[in-house]
């Protein structure tokens, strides 16, 4: 298997990147929502720091991700798509990034100024002064942003199911 991306292919770096945030968020996001509903206790502190690190470790993956894309483009035969397809795929995927960086840095920007320290992997940071009136902004912002990913990840599996049902080209192929 190739690990730089072709033409016509993606290879293994680009595939993992894609496929390990799908499953990552595929159970991040549900896992958030059930957050929400807890009471508050021990357990949905241990749980809300295992949410919050895994979501660091999506900022990382995305940022490492869109580092290697900029090396490393996407394959380019999109050749038989009109013009206003590879407008609206270019749209998606940049609204995909942008709702995953808006998603993880709300809720740093949330925890953060609750007054909690986070740990960055790398660093542990917190702010000197709590702001509980912008933690809930960024609360906000965080579940909103959720919901855009949501219809976002729904457009992308549409878009791939219609071009390999109705279109019948290959890029389902080139991603798996």
């Amino acid at each position: 298997m190739q690990f730089f991306n072709s033409f016509n292919k993606y290879g293994l770096l680009a595939k993992l990147f894609h496929w390990i945030t799908f499953i990552v968020l595929l159970a991040q996001v549900p896992f958030g929502f059930y957050l929400v509903g807890l009471e508050f206790s021990d357990q949905r502190i241990e749980l809300e720091n295992i949410h919050i690190l895994v979501g660091i470790t999506v900022f990382y993956i995305t940022l490492f991700r869109l580092i290697w894309k900029f090396f490393n483009p996407s394959p380019s035969g999109t050749r038989s798509f009109f013009k206003g397809q590879v407008l609206i795929g270019k749209a998606n995927h940049f609204l995909l990034y942008l709702s995953i960086f808006t998603i993880t840095i709300s809720g740093i920007f949330k925890k953060l100024y609750m007054g909690e320290k986070l740990n960055f992997i790398f660093f542990k940071y917190g702010f000197e002064k709590d702001n509980f009136i912008l933690a809930d902004v960024y609360y906000e912002v965080h579940i909103y942003a959720n919901y855009l990913l949501l219809a976002l990840v729904a457009l992308h599996i549409l878009a791939v199911i219609v071009h390999h049902i109705i279109f019948k080209d290959k890029i389902l192929k080139n991603i798996l």
